[in-house]
């Protein structure tokens, strides 16, 4: 397998692990719902109705959320560096890194959300995303 292609192994895991919070999301959130006997009712403001549910099941929701936002950034230029062809393993160290942070941050908020340690491994997961834009940048220039 060419080198490059290794790039994409933490691209794999980190859409995998998406979808294990996408069904840890609704095997809590619905069970939820029946509890509080709600029905679905879509003329409700959104939100509104989630609200509603305890706080540990729409933090799973809530983080769900977050690994459709800047891990887009991530999967883009993983994909411009297995493009690119980087040389070396420091693409495949800080991607496989903003990966496992990305993980914690998701444990952390889905168990405890403790917010000041969920924001932590947010800034420290952009500095792999950094590294991983530097890369990309001094690649594509040579």
């Amino acid at each position: 397998m060419n080198d490059s292609l290794q790039l994409l192994g933490p691209v794999i895991a980190l859409v995998a692990w998406s979808q294990v919070m996408w069904l840890w999301m609704y095997a809590t959130r619905i069970p939820a719902m029946i509890a509080a006997k709600m029905k679905p009712d879509p003329n409700a403001p959104r939100g509104e109705q989630m609200a509603q549910l305890p706080a540990s099941v729409r933090w799973k929701a809530d983080n769900y959320n977050h690994l459709m936002e800047q891990p887009t950034v991530f999967y883009a230029i993983v994909i411009t560096l297995v493009l690119l062809g980087p040389s070396g393993d420091t693409a495949w160290v800080l991607a496989w890194s903003y990966v496992a942070l990305r993980v914690a941050h998701s444990l952390t908020q889905a168990l405890v959300n403790k917010i000041e340690l969920r924001f932590l491994l947010f800034v420290l997961s952009n500095i792999p995303l950094i590294g991983l834009t530097y890369e990309a940048v001094i690649t594509f220039l040579r």
